[in-house]
């Protein structure tokens, strides 16, 4: 590990989890950290405990709900406005519904949250992680990549949904984006790695059917804990060994080769393509 002081550091879905228990690490490294997440309160909780661990930098907040498009770019615009300087964006805010349902964009919320949501918000801050380059951009995204499909006429799955099938298709596109943005940030100061943080005892999986809850309170047992799933994040944020690392995929703090369809350039491309149209953007 580093120090980080005099870096500033965005995580997304900061107030529990994996992304809280980083969020600790890092602040115990030094560097000036800023929780976003959907539910004020426990975001001032999280901060609290946040700057209990901090060394020499400070903690902010800024709330926001990120499956809302319009509240992903009032996000950006606070960054842009409040933080002269972005030297880690840490996309790992994500969820998944037992049943389809569309935000207020009209998105799949599973595809919107876990993926278009990170694609937004880090192409609406890519100036800013320019200018502070050596930058890194860090996706959380999940060894279920490997059992998913993408089937860019029917990313919301409005014909077959399933729990299982949402969220590995958001983790698929997670990798996709990842290795797409690192091609095209070649030779900009700034790189783009995603990883798998293991099978970490979380609330994402809240939402799951309620026949199947029994036995995921068995499987937590032997899960690992938001702690041990939080090396991995922070390990690419921080150390000097990965700091030209880009466009990879990481689990237990090594790389790995993800799935061959999340090695499909073409696919990654045109993804890319379909989340501009999605988000209103220029491909």
């Amino acid at each position: 590990m580093t120090d980080l002081s005099g870096r500033t550091v965005l995580v997304t879905g900061g107030s529990s989890g994996i992304g809280l228990a980083a969020s600790e690490r890092l602040a115990a490294l030094g560097a000036d950290l800023v929780l976003v997440a959907r539910d004020p309160a426990r975001l001032e909780s999280a901060a609290a405990a946040v700057r209990s661990h901090s060394r020499s930098g400070t903690v902010s907040t800024l709330p926001c709900d990120l499956s809302s498009q319009a509240a992903v770019r009032a996000l950006s615009a606070q960054v842009r406005e409040r933080y002269p300087h972005l030297h880690v964006l840490v996309n790992n805010a994500g969820g998944v519904g037992r049943t389809r349902a569309l935000t207020e964009d009209g998105i799949e919320r599973t595809f919107a949250v876990n993926h278009l949501a990170p694609y937004l918000l880090t192409r609406l801050l890519l100036d800013r992680l320019k200018e502070s380059a050596p930058a890194r951009v860090i996706t959380v995204s999940s060894e279920a990549h490997r059992h998913a499909d993408l089937d860019l006429d029917d990313l919301g799955l409005a014909r077959g949904y399933s729990i299982m099938k949402a969220y590995g298709r958001s983790k698929l596109a997670n990798v996709l984006f990842t290795r797409e943005l690192a091609r095209r940030l070649a030779g900009t100061g700034v790189t783009a790695n995603c990883l798998h943080p293991g099978t970490v005892a979380t609330q994402i999986w809240s939402g799951a059917p309620t026949f199947v809850k029994p036995l995921l309170a068995v499987a937590k047992l032997f899960m690992l804990s938001p702690e041990e799933g939080a090396l991995t994040l922070v390990h690419l944020a921080s150390s000097p060994e990965v700091e030209r690392l880009t466009g990879a995929y990481l689990e237990k703090e090594r790389e790995t080769e993800p799935a061959p369809r999340a090695r499909d350039e073409a696919l990654a491309q045109r993804l890319w393509e379909v989340s501009a149209r999605l988000t209103g953007l220029d491909p």
